[in-house]
Formats: structure tokens, sequence, C-alpha cells
């Protein structure tokens, strides 16, 4: 396929890029500058800038553009950007599209399990509700900009969880394991929705033929909780887990994001990608973390 990228030189852009060009595809990055080679276009999303004509040929379009989440602390103003930044960018791509001679025959939008919110002992699948908070919020409105693609594009929303990997969310906490800092965060029996870098951008790539549209979870099939994954990453790189931070330090020091994202409980199953027949290479926590550490299938 010729697949037209946006956000290729972040953390799980730059890994999806490659897989994509080793398994043959033909990969245009969007960049926010002037195009250098015949396998970059400009754009700038801010703008709403986007040539239409970029997406002749073009059989399928990838969407990972958006403020990182794990960019703390959300201050009003990031959150703004937060928000903005992921609107801009869908809300660009699906307009190109529109007025496109020839739409892609795919669309993969990224997504977040944040728009579930946080529902303590509840399996959430991609039939659950939305919930409530700033992230579901967020979620709710940036899915409803992709779903503005032409009705001719297979649309896909894809909801990733923490992606496991050197440059992922969890490599802060590896960061602070590795000095001794490790410990549980909050009571530890929330449940964190999670993956590996390699199951991430295998899925996406799986999500380019499969016969599946509007939201699918990209998350492991094996649910684990906080307590257990930070546990699990002080035993790998053998370093004690001693130390306990109380959910009202952690709200304190980190206000909205830590409630949504260190705190909030979240079983999430990828019952459709299960369904389709995907198969995870790492289907446990314990797995992804000793990817993550090993630097199998991960970014330096």
């Amino acid at each position: 396929m010729r697949v037209l990228v946006a956000g290729a030189s972040g953390f799980i852009g730059t890994a999806l890029v490659d897989r994509l060009a080793r398994a043959g595809h033909e990969v245009v990055r969007l960049v926010r500058r002037r195009s250098e080679s015949g396998d970059e276009v400009s754009w700038s999303p801010a703008d709403g800038t986007l040539d239409p004509t970029a997406l002749t040929g073009t059989d399928a379009v990838i969407s990972l553009s958006g403020a990182s989440l794990s960019h703390l602390p959300w201050t009003k103003h990031y959150r703004d950007e937060i928000l903005r930044s992921r609107l801009d960018a869908t809300r660009t791509l699906t307009r190109a599209m529109r007025e496109a001679a020839q739409p892609p025959h795919v669309f993969l939008s990224a997504s977040a399990v944040g728009v579930y919110g946080d529902r303590p002992a509840e399996l959430l699948t991609e039939h659950s509700a939305v919930g409530t908070g700033f992230l579901a919020e967020v979620v709710e409105q940036w899915e409803g900009q992709a779903a503005l693609a032409p009705d001719t594009t297979r649309t896909v929303m894809f909801r990733s969880g923490i992606v496991v990997g050197n440059g992922g969310a969890l490599q802060r906490v590896a960061r602070l394991t590795k000095v001794g800092l490790a410990g549980t965060l909050g009571t530890g029996t929330q449940h964190w929705p999670w993956i590996s870098l390699e199951d991430e951008v295998r899925a996406i790539e799986f999500l380019l033929d499969a016969a599946l549209a509007g939201p699918v979870n990209l998350a492991g099939p094996t649910p684990a909780t906080a307590g257990e994954i930070t546990a699990e990453l002080a035993r790998q790189l053998h370093r004690p887990h001693a130390f306990t931070v109380p959910e009202r330090a952690l709200t304190l020091a980190l206000g909205v994001a830590a409630d949504e994202l260190l705190l909030a409980n979240q079983k999430v199953r990828p019952q459709r990608l299960i369904d389709a027949g995907f198969r995870f290479t790492h289907p446990t926590a314990a797995a992804a973390i000793a990817a993550m550490v090993s630097g199998s299938g991960a970014r330096d």
C-alpha cells in the first residue's frame, strides 16, 4: 500500500514507519515544514492546510498526531493543547480526504482508552459507554472528527492504552525505578491498560487490512494492575519496590493528569482485535516489560 502517516516522527510513529517500510509498503510522512524528499508531504494542521492532491494514489492514512499525554503537568494551557492538537490534525486530514478526487480506502485514527474514564470493577470493551472526565471528553470530540472521513473510507479509531517501550510513558517510571525510587502509586489496585510497542505497531498494521471499522481497543489481552506493573518493572531492573505514593500526594503534584492517567481504573479488553484473529507477541505485561528492558522491539 501507499500509506500517508501523520505523527511519523514520534515514539509510536518511528516504530510504525520502520515496520511498514520493512513490510514493503510505500510510506509517505506528513511534515510541518517544507518537504525535502519524495516521501514527505508538507502540511500545517494548525492552519488546516493539506493539499488534497497529496492523497492521489494513497491507499491509507494513519494519524498519530497529538500533544503527548506523558508531558506533565497538565496545566490549563496544556490541556487546551491536548484537545486542539488532536482536533486540528484530524479535521485537516478528513477535510483533505473529502476534497480528494480519490479518497483513501482506509483511515486509521489514533484514539485513547481514556474515553472510558475511571471504571472500577468493570470490564471495558468497545461496546462500553463513554465515561466521564477530561480525557473522555477529548476522545469523544477526537473520534467525532475522525468519523467525518468520506463514507467510502473505512475508518478505525484505535484506542491505545499505555504503550510499553523505550520512549513511552512507562519510561518515566523506569527512570525512577533505576535510581531506586520505584513504588506503588496510590493503592496499586487500579488496572492500567497496557500494550507493548511491538504489538501496538503490529496491531496498526493489522488494521490496514482487517475488516474492522469504528473503535478498536489496542491493549494487551491479560489485565494488570498498576501495582503489578511497577513491581514487575522493578523486579526486571533488579531494583527495590519499596515506596507507596498516596493518591492525595499524586493529585496534589500532578492534578488532573494523576487522576486520569495514574489513578484511573480501566480494565480494558481488546475484544474486537481478538475476535478478528490478532495474535499478541507479548500477551502479558511481564513479557512487554521484558521486551522494553532488553530493547527488543523498542526505540532507544
